[in-house]
């Protein structure tokens, strides 16, 4: 079941909040109890037998959970609670290896070796990287004594509350389960109007924003896939619309995930800063996909930076301290666990190969940020020099990010490397019907080319999303008053970056504004939408 949908809209959801304040008259633990039915129903929707598969995948981090309670504090038994945090992580990196990485395995095994086995009807389960990664998270977490004790019914509640189930927020159990433990069960307006307007604005960014300018972006990609040539203004529109398209889609989701959880007293930590903005990529990669980011830093990066950095020491090896480091304590204390953290990242991201070449580039746009700060020079001091170094920042960082993006799109390499192509101008330019005479190349599908009015409205919607996502305050900065969630920004909402604060408050022009954008949303619920998410 999506959130963008009327049976989850007017049905599922209205149906679960009234049920969570029912029982909540009872007590805590029914509103809880129910919580999680409601979750897994939730999750069964689309395709029960998903519950077949996750089920023992819970059940058996459960028992190791346990195990590792039992083991936490006891340095007599350091080595055998080593021995099962990493039974424990090997056994959810080798479920989700099966469902999401063996026909991509097989078809990496016939690319080397000629061969032509056939591996199918893999079913691969809803949200099972998100879910993989919180439950990674967890068994670390209760290994290393953050998490102290825990329930069925608790760890139930932590894996399936339905709002982060599918897309994230990836959340860490010490911050979800002392908001249920102290939550007070009972209607507030002020809170669910709070849910409303986030729920409201991230539907709108999906369904009107997102959706609007996939149905430009999409036949673009399945035009070069089909063999076309994607020419430069074809291939621009692509790289720009799809980085547009999937900002507005995923924080549209996660905005929607928040205001959903908001109904039932709690704060999911916030996913996206407008990222967009960012003037370098180490900015970019601290506001996309945040807790995404948080988790390969804290998991991934992290330990093997401080490997690395302990190694050196015992060596007696300088490590990365200052501007004057030296160029092998940057290349094995940073560049090397950054460029493996986001080739994890990559893969985590979807089965193929552009995942993988997708991560790698990320990997080495980071290094280079860091070998700039590290060992180039520094910025001005000036007010002048300060803008002049933002504004190149931002432009240069848009661009590596839409470059990269293509990859995140393509279906696969020829496809990416078609429209490299058409943006470096080797397709040519191609124009549509009205601005140029006689033989027009095709410009979006193999029907034909486009016409001069569907040209235009492309274009419009470039500029009008480009607006939003750069120039614009977001949702949870317009919501900042209240707090919407976890470690909300706390930049002012300023349009263009001056003028008056647009911060939301309960009165009556803003309740017309959510309406209105909402009734916008619900009209287009039965238009063409892609749930970019299903593979994750």
């Amino acid at each position: 079941m999506l959130f963008n949908s009327y049976e989850f809209i007017f049905l599922f959801l209205p149906i679960t909040v009234a049920g969570y304040l029912l029982f909540g008259r009872m007590s805590r633990n029914w509103a809880l109890g129910w919580l999680i039915l409601a979750s897994v129903v939730f999750y069964a929707y689309w395709r029960p037998l998903n519950l077949l598969v996750i089920g023992p995948s819970l059940v058996a981090n459960y028992f190791f959970g346990r195990a590792l309670l039992k083991l936490a504090g006891d340095e007599s038994k350091a080595r055998i609670r080593a021995y099962t945090l990493a039974a424990g992580v090997i056994f959810n990196i080798c479920v989700l290896a099966y469902f999401k990485y063996a026909n991509f395995a097989v078809q990496v095994t016939n690319d080397v070796t000629g061969s032509d086995f056939i591996l199918e009807n893999i079913i691969l389960p809803l949200g099972i990287s998100f879910i993989t990664f919180q439950k990674i998270a967890f068994l670390v977490d209760v290994a290393g004594g953050r998490i102290k004790e825990f329930t069925k019914r608790d760890f139930l509640l932590f894996v399936m509350f339905f709002p982060q189930l599918i897309a994230g927020p990836i959340v860490h159990y010490r911050e979800m389960m002392p908001q249920f433990q102290k939550v007070k069960v009972g209607f507030d307006a002020e809170t669910y109007a709070l849910a409303i307007s986030l729920f409201c604005f991230g539907l709108f960014k999906k369904v009107v924003l997102a959706d609007g300018i996939a149905e430009f972006v999409s036949p673009i990609y399945a035009y070069g896939a089909a063999g076309g040539e994607v020419t430069f203004l074809q291939s621009w529109l692509a790289g720009i619309g799809y980085t547009l398209q999937i900002y507005f889609d995923f924080s549209g989701y996660s905005d929607m995930a928040c205001g959903a959880a908001i109904f039932f007293g709690v704060r999911l930590p916030s996913n996206f800063d407008s990222p967009l903005k960012s003037t370098n990529i180490i900015d970019f990669w601290l506001r996309w996909h945040i807790t995404l980011t948080r988790f390969l830093t804290a998991y991934i990066y992290n330990p093997i930076a401080l490997t690395l950095t302990r190694s050196r020491a015992a060596k007696k090896l300088p490590g990365l301290r200052s501007r004057k480091s030296a160029l092998d304590a940057f290349v094995k204390v940073l560049a090397f666990p950054t460029i493996g953290t986001m080739l994890v990242s990559g893969v985590w991201h979807g089965a193929g190969y552009t995942f993988i070449v997708w991560g790698l580039v990320h990997g080495l746009y980071l290094v280079a940020n860091h070998g700039w700060r590290q060992y180039g020079p520094k910025a001005g001091t000036s007010q002048t020099g300060k803008t002049i170094s933002n504004l190149t920042g931002f432009v240069g960082t848009f661009l590596v990010v839409v470059i990269a993006m293509v990859l995140f799109r393509a279906p696969d390499i020829g496809t990416a490397g078609n429209i490299f192509q058409g943006m470096i101008g080797l397709n040519g330019l191609s124009l549509p019907v009205g601005i140029q005479s006689g033989d027009v190349p095709q410009m979006m599908t193999s029907a034909g080319p486009v016409e001069l009015k569907t040209f235009m409205l492309s274009y419009v919607w470039l500029a009008v999303l480009f607006f939003i996502a750069v120039l614009m305050p977001n949702s949870l900065q317009i919501l900042s008053k209240y707090e919407p969630t976890l470690l909300t920004p706390k930049t002012p909402p300023r349009v263009l970056g001056f003028g008056p604060a647009l911060y939301w408050s309960p009165t009556i022009p803003w309740a017309l504004f959510i309406a209105g954008i909402g009734a916008v949303s619900m009209m287009r619920l039965t238009g063409a939408s892609e749930f970019l998410y299903w593979q994750f």
